[in-house]
């Protein structure tokens, strides 16, 4: 197993080389605009070091898998062969569906010969039909936080329970990891497999089997359903935010680094991790809800969701009626 960091402009002015880590994965373009200007500083840093290298590309959704994939590549055009591709499927992006993710890939294989990466939480790869994109031989990277804050690599982190992969090639476990050499919050990942194997990812090699994930442990399989992101809506305040989920807002500020709690922006994404959730956990669904949006934020599913209360039709919600999330 390698553990290693995944860094994009939040980490500006970091040496990569000298945060200890098997690997550094560095964002690299956004949508069809965006490119990461410290980039390049930092694949060399890690580059010199003699790290394995990664770079990826942030869907936003507004056009097309092609376009985006075409945007990236045209801007990774020094990397290509030695860095794992990775797109980064999150936020607004994933109601694009499968397809549009499809899409990309299959585009980065077809101008690069490599196939890459996707990453996404643990809930968006269950709440999704992924077949078409494990048949296509594309390796899984997967979100599940399990810890507040870690000091240091913990590479026994549980697994989320996937569906769709036999299993993930890597786990990020953490965005509140520390490390020596940066005084800040850190993604702490996990690749599960050798050097060879990373390599083999890089340079366009199939059929590597990443080392076997770790077995989820009863408790980490039971927070897993309740764990995910949440996207702040115009009028939201971070106590409420904390009431619809079961936790507090000092919680959530700690995991998400929120310095001031009154201070939230619509459109920001908070962390969830499921520590402070109990059994009966209700939301109020909000105008412009729907029922995937609510399986997406609470990390669980719309059958589940359906079938916890009773919807017949998850496209028919009302604003003002409470759900049950577990």
């Amino acid at each position: 197993m390698l553990n290693g960091i995944d860094i994009s402009a939040w980490q500006r002015g970091i040496d990569a080389a000298s945060v200890p880590s098997d690997f550094v994965i560095v964002k690299a373009t956004q949508g069809l605009d965006y490119i990461n200007d410290d980039c390049d500083r930092a694949y060399q840093q890690a580059k010199a070091a003699g790290k394995k290298l990664g770079v990826y590309h942030f869907s936003d959704g507004n056009s097309s898998g092609v376009a985006e994939a075409d945007f990236f590549i045209d801007n990774i055009q020094g990397y290509i062969g030695e860095a794992i591709l990775v797109l980064d499927w999150e936020t607004d992006a994933v109601n694009c569906g499968p397809g549009y993710a499809k899409a990309f890939l299959d585009r980065v294989q077809a101008r690069t010969g490599i196939k890459p990466m996707i990453y996404m939480t643990g809930s968006v790869v269950n709440e999704w039909d992924w077949s078409a994109v494990v048949a296509g031989d594309y390796g899984l990277w997967v979100a599940y936080y399990s810890k507040d804050s870690c000091d240091g690599y913990w590479p026994d982190a549980p697994m989320y329970p996937i569906s769709d992969w036999a299993g993930a090639a890597m786990l990020q476990y953490t965005s509140g990891g520390y490390l020596p050499g940066w005084g800040d919050r850190l993604d702490l990942n996990v690749f599960y497999g050798d050097h060879a194997a990373w390599d083999a990812y890089a340079g366009g090699g199939t059929g590597v089997t990443p080392q076997p994930q770790p077995t989820p442990t009863p408790e980490a399989q039971e927070n897993a359903q309740n764990t995910g992101t949440y996207i702040v809506q115009s009028g939201d305040t971070l106590s409420a935010i904390a009431d619809r989920y079961g936790t507090t807002y000092q919680h959530l500020a700690a995991i998400n680094g929120i310095a001031d709690p009154d201070l939230i922006y619509p459109g920001d994404v908070i962390v969830i991790d499921g520590v402070a959730f109990g059994s009966g956990q209700t939301y109020t669904i909000q105008s412009g809800d729907t029922l995937s949006d609510i399986a997406g934020r609470f990390g669980t599913s719309v059958a589940h969701l359906a079938a916890l209360n009773g919807i017949e039709n998850p496209d028919l919600i009302y604003a003002g009626d409470t759900i049950r999330i577990n």
